[in-house]
C-alpha cells in the first residue's frame, strides 16, 4: 500500500482502515462507545484502543490521534502505517504499545478541533476542584472573534479590533492569548471546559487497564497538526522538572523544543494532556511528546478556527457559510497532497523507532 493510502478523507473510513490495520497486527482491540452521538452518516463515534505485546509490560508506547478531533485525520493515518509497516517490532523485550485512535471521535467526525462540548481537550487536564486560570487578554478578544454575523457591520468592527491588536502587539501575543487555554466562555477557542471530559476521562480508564503494575516507563507521541511550517513535524516536549527535560534531549535530540523555554511553533498552554497524565499516574516515568506537524500560516489557522467557533456559538444556526466552514476547517488541518503525507508518515516512523529504542535503554 503506497504511504498516501494510509489516509483516509473522513472519521467513519479512517476507522475502518485502523480497526483493520489493527486487527491485521495482532492487536488487542477494545472500543469505548461516546453515549448519546452519533457522526454526520449516523455512525457510532468510538475511542478505539489497540495493544500490543504482553499483556502487563514493563514499558509501553502510546501513540494517539484525534485529541484535538479533524487532526486525527493525519493521526489516523500514521497510525495504520505504523500497524501496516510492524514498527512496534522494535520495542524492548517487555515493551508493549497502546495506540488510542480518535480520542476525541466527536470532534474528527465532525471537522471540529474541540469535542462534543467545544472542550479543547489539551486545555482540559486540569483538576477542577482547585481554581481555574485566568485569560483576560482572550476575555478582552472574545465578543470580537465572536461577531453576531458573519458578513455585515459587526463583523466589520471585530476585524477592526482584531486587527489593531495583532498590529500593537504582534501575531504572536494573538497568537499566545488564544491558544493559552480559557475557561470562562463555553462557546468560545480554546475552552478547557469546567469539569473532566469524556474524553480524558476515558483515557483515564483505557491506561489503568493496561499500566499494569510491571509497567514503570511510559512514552507518549501525541500526534497533531496545524503548527509550524508546511509539513515539517516539530518535537513539542513536556516535562516538570529538569530530568524530564534532560531525557527528552536524550531520546530525540537538540530538536526538541518546549514552550516557553525556547523556540518553538506552540504557545504556553494550561491544562494539557501531559499534566492530565502525570496527575493520574505518578509513579510511571512519563516522556511525552507532542509531534506537531505545520499545514498553513498560523493566521489562516486561527481564522479557521474562529470561524468554527462563530458557526457553532448558536446550535443550528442558519448560515450560507456552513459547508465552507466546514471545508475551511478541513484545509486548515490536512494537506490533500501525497508529498505531505509522505513527509507526515516519514517523520512519524523514524521518531516512533526512536522511542521504541530508548524505551529499552532510558
Amino acid at each position: 500500500m503506497a504511504t498516501s493510502d494510509f489516509f483516509r478523507p473522513d472519521y467513519r473510513s479512517a476507522r475502518e482502515a485502523f480497526l483493520a490495520a489493527a486487527f491485521g497486527a495482532g492487536a488487542r482491540l477494545t472500543s469505548h462507545v461516546l453515549p448519546d452521538h452519533r457522526g454526520p452518516a449516523g455512525e457510532s463515534l468510538a475511542i478505539d484502543a489497540a495493544a500490543l505485546g504482553p499483556a502487563e509490560p514493563e514499558s509501553l508506547l502510546l501513540l494517539i490521534s484525534g485529541t484535538h478531533g479533524v487532526e486525527g485525520l493525519a493521526g489516523s493515518g500514521c497510525q495504520v502505517g505504523v500497524l501496516l509497516d510492524e514498527l512496534h517490532g522494535a520495542l524492548p523485550a517487555g515493551g508493549g504499545a497502546l495506540l488510542i485512535h480518535a480520542l476525541n471521535p466527536h470532534g474528527f467526525a465532525w471537522l471540529r478541533r474541540g469535542n462534543e462540548h467545544n472542550i479543547d481537550l489539551n486545555r482540559n487536564g486540569l483538576d477542577f476542584r482547585g481554581p481555574l486560570p485566568e485569560n483576560p487578554a482572550y476575555d478582552a478578544l472574545h465578543a470580537a472573534l465572536l461577531p453576531g454575523d458573519w458578513d455585515g457591520p459587526e463583523r466589520q468592527r471585530a476585524d477592526v479590533l482584531l486587527e489593531a491588536f495583532i498590529t500593537g502587539q504582534g501575531m504572536a501575543a494573538y497568537q499566545a492569548a488564544l491558544q493559552r487555554g480559557q475557561y470562562t466562555h463555553p462557546t468560545g477557542l480554546f475552552y478547557g471546559g469546567s469539569r473532566p471530559s469524556w474524553s480524558l476521562s476515558t483515557l483515564e480508564t483505557i491506561l489503568t487497564d493496561h499500566l499494569g503494575p510491571a509497567c514503570r516507563r511510559l512514552a507518549v507521541i501525541d500526534l497533531h497538526t496545524g503548527l509550524g511550517p508546511w509539513g515539517y513535524g516539530e518535537l513539542i516536549g513536556s516535562g516538570s522538572t529538569d530530568a524530564d527535560g534532560e531525557r527528552l534531549q536524550r531520546w530525540y535530540g537538540p530538536e526538541v523544543t518546549r514552550p516557553g523555554l525556547g523556540p518553538s511553533s506552540s504557545s504556553v498552554v494550561s491544562g494539557s494532556v501531559p499534566v492530565f497524565l502525570r496527575r493520574m499516574f505518578p509513579a510511571v516515568e512519563l516522556t511525552y511528546l507532542a509531534l506537531e506537524f505545520g499545514t498553513r500560516p498560523i493566521a489562516e489557522v486561527l481564522a479557521a478556527l474562529r470561524a468554527d467557533a462563530w458557526l457553532h456559538a448558536v446550535p443550528d444556526r442558519p448560515t450560507p457559510h456552513r459547508e465552507a466552514i466546514r471545508r475551511q476547517v478541513r484545509e486548515a488541518f490536512l494537506i490533500d497532497s501525497p508529498a505531505w503525507r509522505a513527509a507526515v508518515y516519514g517523520r512519524c516512523a523514524d521518531v516512533v523507532l526512536r522511542a521504541c529504542r530508548r524505551l529499552g535503554q532510558g
